[in-house]
C-alpha cells in the first residue's frame, strides 16, 4: 500500500477469457500511463489457479530485482461460455451457473519503502505441483462456440487426497501440523471441492468462512478469487479488530488449482 504509479516495474496480466495481440497487458500499461520500459507479462489460460501463480510468478520477480515493485492484475469475463442450452450438454449449463465475473490486483515487492509503504501480507514461500493420475479431469478449450469448460466428478476426491501432503511439505520447515491453526485463502471453486478439504482436514467451519463468502456472493471468478479472499480477510480482520490481517493469525495458506490437475501452494505471513 502507499506505492506511486511511477514506481512499478514490472506488470503481469493474467486471463483466460480472450486471446488477442496486442495484449491486454499493453492496453492496462497505456491506461495506467505506466512507464514504457515496464516490464510486461501476460499469462493466458491458467484458468482458476492464475491468481495465485501470478503471485508467485511476482514474488520470484521481486525478490531478484532490487527495488522492482510489481503489479498483477487478474481479470475474467465469463461472457465466453455463455451459450444456449442444451439437453446433451449440462455441463454447459453447471459452468455458466458456477463462474462469474471478477478483476483483481495487487502489488508485489521487497524491502518496503518506510513510512510510504505497508504490507498487508507477506509472500514467504511458493510451490507448484503437478498431481499424478490427473490430465483431462479439467479442461479448457476455446473453440468458435466459445470457452468450453469440463470438470469431472472426481475432482474434490483427488484435490482432498493430495492436500494434506503439499500442505506438509511447505509447513514442516515451520514446525506447523495442525491445520486449524492457520488461516486459510482458498480457490473457491466450488462447494464439492471445498467440502472435501474441510472433511479430509478436519477443519473447523471459520476456516474456510471468508473463501465460501467470496463463492456465494461473487461465484467462481477463477484467477480472481484469491485476491477477492485476501481482500475480505484483511477487511474482516480490521473490522473484527484482530491483531492481524490474517484473521488474528500469523501464517496462512493460499491454495488455487487448476486444468492440469495442478495445486498452487503458498505461505503467506499476515501482518
Amino acid at each position: 500500500v502507499g506505492t506511486a504509479v511511477s514506481e512499478i516495474t514490472h506488470l503481469i496480466f493474467c486471463t483466460s477469457s480472450c486471446i488477442e495481440m496486442p495484449g491486454a497487458d499493453c492496453r492496462l500499461a497505456k491506461l495506467l500511463g505506466l512507464h514504457p520500459s515496464v516490464r510486461r507479462f501476460l499469462i493466458f489460460g491458467q484458468g482458476c489457479n492464475g491468481g495465485a501463480t501470478v503471485l508467485r510468478l511476482a514474488k520470484d520477480v521481486a525478490e531478484n530485482n532490487a527495488g522492482a515493485r510489481v503489479l498483477v492484475v487478474s481479470v475474467e469475463n465469463m461472457l465466453c461460455m455463455f451459450r444456449g442450452p442444451g439437453d446433451d450438454d449440462m455441463e454447459n449449463l453447471v459452468g455458466q451457473a458456477l463462474f462469474g465475473d471478477g478483476a483483481g490486483a495487487a502489488i508485489v515487492g521487497s524491502e518496503l519503502v518506510a513510512d510510504v509503504e505497508r504490507s498487508i501480507f507477506d509472500l514467504s514461500w511458493a510451490r507448484q505441483t503437478l498431481l499424478p493420475n490427473s490430465e483431462g479431469l479439467i479442461t479448457c478449450q476455446l473453440r468458435e462456440v466459445g470457452l468450453i469448460v469440463r470438470m469431472l466428478k472426481s475432482v474434490p476426491d483427488l484435490i482432498s487426497e493430495n492436500i494434506d501432503d503439499c500442505l506438509r511439505e511447505a509447513f514442516e520447515p515451520l514446525g506447523i501440523s495442525d491445520w486449524n491453526s492457520i488461516f486459510w485463502v482458498c480457490h473457491p471453486g466450488g462447494r464439492a471441492i471445498l467440502d472435501k478439504i474441510q472433511a479430509k482436514l478436519r477443519l473447523q467451519p471459520e476456516n474456510l468462512r471468508v473463501t465460501r463468502q467470496v463463492l456465494a456472493e461473487n461465484r467462481n471468478m477463477a484467477s480472481v478469487c484469491v485476491f477477492f479472499v485476501m481482500d475480505e480477510m484483511r477487511k474482516s480482520s480490521a473490522d473484527r479488530r484482530l491483531k492481524t490481517t490474517g484473521e488474528g493469525l500469523e501464517w496462512g495458506v493460499v491454495f488455487g488449482f487448476e486444468p492440469g490437475l495442478t495445486v498452487e501452494t503458498l505461505i503467506i505471513r499476515s501482518v
